[in-house]
């Protein structure tokens, strides 16, 4: 269900617009003064702010601009001001969009509904991004497990994939054996027999990502703890 909060301090628009919202679906909460508009946001992320100019306490700008200091929420400004200085005015203090008084319901909703399908696109194209690691020639799709150095696909198996994830999502950090037993192989460390099995694996991965695996360039070791991967 999508959020929207409605501030206007004409009680008769904000009654309008929560009804013709929440008949779509919507959540909506309302405020009737920038301070308590702007609480309400502070405390709750909303799918879309409709924000009138003329407020009492805090004017829409102000808000508008308190709001994009820590949130990205979108926000369309309300106002009976029809100049375009007016506009320029609310769009560089962060607003989406801009609707003049008076106005069609169905324009209102037909605005809103695009700007949250374009949230929703961006969102979903920032998660797709989250999902594929960059450093330097090297790269990661973590979805596909799949590795590329350049252009050319490396063929990594399960292990090596599940120690290179491990390592690339962590830059920095050092692991021992043990660790990497623990979290890649699921297994406690018994025998001398398992650390080798790490230090093979991490052998034959910087053979296939390192452009000369004897001076590593992506895998490192600290020497008498472990490895990592330097950013």
């Amino acid at each position: 269900m999508n959020k929207a909060l409605v501030v206007d301090d004409e009680k008769l628009i904000v009654k309008g617009i929560k009804f013709s919202l929440e008949q779509d679906g919507y959540e909506v909460d309302v405020a009737y003064d920038g301070s308590e508009a702007l609480k309400m946001a502070r405390e709750k992320e909303y799918d879309i702010v409709l924000l009138d100019v003329m407020l009492p306490e805090m004017d829409g700008m102000e808000v508008c601009q308190a709001i994009r200091e820590f949130s990205e929420m979108p926000i369309i400004m309300l106002t009976a001001k029809g100049t375009d200085m007016d506009k320029i005015l609310g769009l560089e203090y962060g607003a989406d969009d801009y609707i003049t008084k008076p106005f069609n319901i169905l324009e209102v909703k037909a605005r809103i509904k695009a700007i949250i399908r374009r949230n929703s696109k961006k969102a979903k194209a920032a998660q797709k991004n989250d999902r594929i690691i960059e450093v330097s020639d090297l790269k990661l799709d973590l979805d596909s497990r799949r590795v590329f150095e350049k252009d050319k696909e490396l063929n990594l198996t399960a292990k090596e994939f599940d120690i290179l994830e491990l390592l690339t999502q962590n830059p920095n950090k050092v692991y021992s054996r043990e660790q990497l037993l623990s979290i890649v192989w699921g297994s406690k460390l018994h025998e001398a027999g398992d650390v080798r099995t790490v230090d093979v694996h991490v052998r034959r991965l910087r053979e296939k990502i390192e452009p000369n695996p004897s001076e590593p360039k992506y895998i490192h070791t600290k020497w008498g703890v472990g490895y990592y991967f330097k950013e």
